[in-house]
Order: structure tokens, then C-alpha cells, then sequence
């Protein structure tokens, strides 16, 4: 698994016009490629109606599945430059569609080019990226006296504080990535002067907003 890499939110849309053409732009994380394909095809039965339906996406956290279409424009000019939009901003488990209305003026292939990367780029800005770290739930377990302090200095750092049990003794799950559990124990050791329980639990992805 990798310790870090970048994405999109669950889901989103932009829409843009360009010389009198409408470009729908819609992006859907996808983890699989049955996923993107099924998201596609929702797309295409939305918008039956439309002249083109192009998609791109890659999935995978090795990029191994990338697939692209230019449902009907000319050869290169629709499914692959959306595909290299998700590939310059290193984006994985991304399906992106873009739906066109013909506005009647004819762009060239330099204009679709131009259009239906701009048509990702903006629904990308609108839907949100996100960046996915691998972490470890370790639970930090101390007696309540310890408790005030210990959480004030969770709660200023940069690790995640995730839940609290108030049982027999405190409980504290703490989110720490994957290469920072060394450091972080140490520095519990040290806050509580060897008095607390350190447990290494689940490992699992959290998200950061970006």
C-alpha cells in the first residue's frame, strides 16, 4: 500500500461553454475499474441526449488501468487529453466523463483539445482534491490525571486526534502515519514519563483536504 497519494472527492460537476458549445464536466472516485465503467455509463444514460459523452480514468494505486474514449470526436482530441489531465495532477481511483453540447461552431482539433481539458480541470477545482495518508490507530492508554495535558498536546500537534474512552482508565486512538509511529511513541513515552500504555492498532487511510 502506499503511504501517500492524491485523489478526488466522492463526487462532483463543472460546467463550461466555449464558443456556444456546453461542456459538463463529471469526476467520481472509482476504485475499481467495473466502478468507473458503471459511472460512465450512468453519465451516458443522464445525458442521452447529448452529441459526445468522452471519459477517462485510472485506477489503481500503480496506475495499471487507464482507459480513455472519444466517443465520437476526432481520434486524440477528447478521451486521452482528459486522461493526461489526471495523469499531470497525479490523481488515482479518478473517472472523469465529459458531456458535450454542440453549440455549432466547429473548435479544431487544437480547440477540443483545449476544451475538454479545461471542461476535468474545472470540474477537478470544483469537486475538491484530497490527499489519502496511510496510517496506524495507536491507542495511547494513561491514567485521568495525565488526561488534560496529554490531550492538549495531541490536540497541537501534527498528529490526528480520532477518538477518546473514558473507561476504567483514558483511552486516547491517535492517527500517526506509517513512517512516524517510531517518533510518536517516543514522544508519548516522554510526555508521560513511561507511564503510558502504547498499542499499535489498525491500519488504514485517512484524508486531508487540500
Amino acid at each position: 500500500m502506499l503511504e501517500s497519494y492524491y485523489t478526488v472527492n466522492p463526487e462532483g460537476s463543472e460546467e463550461i461553454t466555449i464558443q456556444k458549445s456546453r461542456f459538463i464536466g463529471h469526476v467520481k472516485r472509482c476504485e475499481s475499474e467495473e466502478e468507473a465503467r458503471n459511472f460512465i455509463q450512468s453519465i451516458k444514460k443522464k445525458y442521452n441526449d447529448a452529441n459526445h459523452n468522452c471519459s477517462a480514468y485510472m485506477i489503481g494505486e500503480h496506475d495499471l488501468i487507464q482507459k480513455a474514449n472519444d466517443d465520437g470526436e476526432p481520434s486524440g482530441t477528447a478521451g486521452v487529453p482528459m486522461l493526461e489531465v489526471l495523469k499531470k495532477m497525479e490523481l488515482k481511483d479518478t473517472a472523469v466523463v465529459v458531456t458535450r453540447y454542440f453549440g455549432g461552431i466547429k473548435l479544431g482539433a487544437g480547440g477540443l483539445i483545449r476544451a475538454y481539458s479545461s471542461a476535468v480541470s474545472e470540474a477537478i477545482k470544483t469537486t475538491g482534491l484530497v490527499k489519502r495518508h496511510l496510517t496506524y490507530t495507536i491507542k495511547v492508554t494513561v491514567d485521568y490525571s495525565m488526561l488534560g495535558k496529554l490531550e492538549n498536546e495531541i490536540r497541537n500537534s501534527s498528529y490526528y486526534m480520532d477518538t477518546i474512552h473514558y473507561l476504567e482508565k483514558v483511552e486516547i486512538d491517535v492517527k500517526v502515519e506509517t513512517n512516524r509511529t517510531d517518533a510518536f511513541e517516543t514522544w508519548i513515552t516522554d510526555l508521560t514519563s513511561g507511564q503510558a500504555d502504547i498499542i499499535q492498532g489498525e491500519c488504514s487511510y485517512m484524508e486531508t483536504s487540500l
